[in-house]
């Protein structure tokens, strides 16, 4: 038994040669049945992506030309094919699969989408039959790996735009956003995305000015709010917790005595200034008074950066549990591959055992419940003993290079069938 894994993805084949890679959903269940069919393939999966062509096979001893398959299926020179091309094996090819499901490997690190697309290939691999044993084992194991990474690390979750930093400091701020009313200068992209971030976690009322009136109206209407004259700010925009103004203007239009008449107006409850704009439409002394929190684009940049800094961390944790469950994984393999020989010896100590009882039953002649009870007791107690040595040598073995040599010599030494050796464990398929 052996995992192979052969691929491209967006970090090392251009969309050119991706695209000549890709595999329409209508024709994936035809190619994995013939990649399940391909020479040395036991069992075979193929994930097929707008950023990664990966197969997945595992094997008897390794054998299996994937490089070959790729070519014949899609009659592309290997040579060409071959720079752009990485290949795992083993456990290196199960670290793979466990980051791939994680998206720890994706272009966008932490994105939802890839672990549902390895899903739908498990799906249509098993529908086919190309998965029914090991694979899927693997599979399913990679699953429950990055529910665990999304559970244990944040590393789908931390924030990454200036919009959604922008949304996370006025919750620091505010503590909920929920019934805040927001006030937006301006019209630009920016605005209205950060903007609809806000509104998203919760702020009420959008009121819009703008110096082209119009512009307002439209942007107020996709929120529902309210467009006022851009002379109206100074008197309107104390109604707002959160102003977000970006007006391209050659000097703030925001300075320290507009911010103690709206602290005046608020009786001194906070207001929270976004400030996308460059030159900044907001003094740096408004920042002074108590009550007033403004952040500029400089700001929002260096928590942006921050949040990218935390993602490198929780990538790293979920890097460290990734390691974990590989050698878990491996563990539980080498684990199964001792299974069969330990269920072959318990039945044949068994057979031996309620063979002798029959032949000597009738020199007891009749036995009392008690008695029967004591017999059972007696002779099973005996064939555990017998088998304790040798189960407890395999389960330690298990986990060495040793194992089939082991294995081998409890079987030779006991006389058992070599039956169930080729699947440990049956097919998880039987078990459902």
């Amino acid at each position: 038994m052996s995992f192979q894994l052969i691929g491209v993805n967006h970090k090392t084949a251009p969309v050119e040669v991706r695209e000549r890679l890709a595999i329409p959903e209508s024709r994936l269940p035809e190619a994995m049945r013939r990649l399940a069919e391909h020479p040395g393939v036991e069992e075979g999966l193929i994930l097929c992506t707008c950023n990664r062509v990966e197969i997945l096979a595992q094997t008897q001893n390794g054998h299996a030309d994937l490089h070959s398959f790729l070519g014949d299926y899609f009659r592309l020179d290997p040579e060409k094919l071959g720079p752009h091309l990485y290949e795992y094996r083993e456990q290196e090819a199960v670290r793979h699969l466990f980051r791939v499901a994680s998206s720890l490997d994706s272009m966008v690190v932490g994105e939802p989408q890839i672990l549902g697309q390895v899903k739908e290939a498990y799906a249509t691999a098993r529908a086919v039959g190309a998965v029914h044993s090991y694979l899927d084992q693997l599979l399913t194991r990679s699953f429950a790996v990055a529910k665990r990474v999304r559970t244990e690390t944040a590393v789908a979750s931390s924030s990454v735009s200036v919009a959604s930093v922008a949304v996370e400091l006025a919750k620091k701020i505010f503590g909920s956003l929920e019934g805040k009313n927001v006030y937006l200068v301006g019209a630009g992209k920016m605005i209205e995305l950060a903007a609809r971030h806000l509104v998203a976690n919760g702020a009420a009322s959008i009121f819009v000015a703008n110096r082209t009136y119009e512009r307002a109206v439209r942007l107020a209407e996709k929120f529902s709010g309210q467009a006022l004259h851009f002379s109206e700010i100074y008197n309107s925009c104390d109604r707002a917790d959160i102003v977000i103004t970006s007006t391209g203007a050659p000097v703030a239009i925001f300075k320290r005595e507009h911010g103690e008449l709206f602290l005046s107006r608020r009786k001194n409850r906070p207001m929270f200034f976004i400030d996308l704009a460059v030159p900044r439409d907001v003094d740096e002394e408004m920042n002074k008074l108590d009550g007033i929190f403004v952040y500029d684009i400089d700001d929002l940049q260096q928590a942006v950066a921050s949040h990218v800094a935390d993602r490198k961390k929780e990538a790293a944790r979920a890097e460290e549990i990734v390691g974990a469950e590989v050698e878990r994984f491996q563990a539980r393999l080498q684990t199964l591959d001792v299974v069969p020989t330990i269920v072959s010896l318990q039945d044949h100590l068994e057979t031996i055992r309620q063979a002798e009882i029959d032949r000597v039953r009738g020199r007891l002649g009749p036995l009392s419940p008690e008695q029967e009870l004591a017999v059972e007791a007696l002779t099973r107690g005996i064939v555990n003993k017998i088998m304790h040595t040798p189960i407890s040598t395999l389960k330690s073995a298990a986990r060495e290079s040793e194992a089939t040599t082991v294995i081998d010599l409890v079987r030779r030494l006991f006389n058992l069938q070599d039956k169930g050796r080729s699947n440990p464990g049956g097919d998880p398929g039987d078990r459902r």
